[in-house]
């Protein structure tokens, strides 16, 4: 062999036992060095690889991270947006209930409410024909009310933010808020000054409190409402002047305020008649029952019973006729009703 070959390689001896002849592994130099540098190439290599899957891995976490804030953030605003639909609708409530105490104080004219339907009588008022012809609705008390509550219900809702949402998305969100609360804030400190003042005019009006219908004379459910209705007995369309209460026979009607009985007996229409006058313009009538229990010129006090629920007159099953006249005319029951 070459000594200049020897010189320019490694030899590895491997030793087999006493008796067997040596096994001599020759390799140059600059294959082991080639070897060398591919190794150390591979080794960075992986750690450069390692360090990407580490720096990854932190992004998916954090990215994972993340996405549960948002959807608690989404979660948190929902369950505050149903919480301020809620007192916005307890507002609400209020304004109308502050409302109605205004129209039972004489402080604001009266406007029409709404109800619902079933056995139904009283008496009524025939709509000429051409007025509807002419394209005239005939407008039910549901239809109304429902009219109502889209004119005064603000139709403005809480944004809940969606993931990945831009800041200027963000901005706009925050400032839909704002202006929600702005809004609610504005709108409770105006009913609690509008209720203080009530209580306030209420007070001083006691008396006549105290003779303005404000309960159900009986417990039951609406059959007819007040206002144009296709009458159950001509088939037409009349005007309706009160409510038709259906309930259980004999089912004692209360008077819904202090009062002196006017009148008690027999109508044509109505059947079983009492009327009651409060005084200050206000006269309740109570027809379809089946008996009275008072006496013309007795005075009474708001939960008294006058009479049971029947069927008489022209009626097509139990229920009570309630009316209300102000100061001669007809107006919506339900107006003067707190509960």
């Amino acid at each position: 062999m070459d000594p200049t070959q020897q010189d320019d390689a490694y030899t590895i001896v491997i030793f087999r036992g006493p008796r067997a002849k040596p096994l001599r592994l020759s390799f140059p130099r600059h294959i082991l060095r080639n070897i060398l540098i591919i190794g150390v190439v591979l080794l960075l290599a992986d750690i450069a690889v390692l360090s990407h899957y580490v720096v990854r891995t932190q992004e998916v976490w954090e990215l994972q991270s993340l996405r549960s804030e948002v959807l608690s953030s989404r979660q948190q605003v929902s369950a505050f947006s149903d919480a301020f639909d809620g007192l916005k609708s307890r507002v609400l409530s209020i304004k109308e209930m502050n409302q109605r105490m205004r129209v039972m104080l004489g402080i604001e004219v009266e406007r029409s409410d709404g109800d619902l339907l079933n056995g139904r009588g009283g008496e009524e008022t025939p709509i000429e024909n051409d007025a509807v012809g002419q394209g005239a609705p005939v407008v039910n008390e549901a239809t109304q009310a429902g009219m109502l509550a889209a004119r005064e219900q603000p139709r403005t809702t809480l944004l809940i933010p969606r993931l990945g949402a831009s800041e200027a998305e963000a901005a706009t969100m925050e400032r839909g808020v704002r202006q929600e609360i702005t809004w609610l804030l504005n709108e409770i400190w105006h009913q609690e000054s509008a209720t203080q003042k009530l209580m306030d005019e209420a007070e001083k009006r006691k008396d006549r409190w105290n003779a303005t219908p404000s309960i159900w004379p009986v417990r039951g459910w609406v059959t007819s409402g007040f206002g144009p209705r296709l009458s159950p007995f001509a088939g037409r369309p009349a005007l309706h002047d009160g409510l038709d209460i259906g309930a259980a026979q004999r089912t004692p009607v209360r008077a819904p305020a202090y009062g002196r009985v006017t009148a008690i007996g027999y109508h044509a229409k109505l059947g079983h008649i009492v009327r009651l006058d409060h005084g200050y313009g206000i006269e309740t009538l109570y027809g379809h029952m089946a008996k009275h229990l008072v006496k013309r010129g007795q005075r009474i006090k708001r939960g008294d019973v006058i009479g049971l629920v029947g069927s008489s007159g022209l009626s097509t099953g139990p229920h009570l006729h309630y009316m209300i006249k102000v100061k001669g005319r007809a107006v919506n029951p339900r107006q003067y009703i707190l509960e």
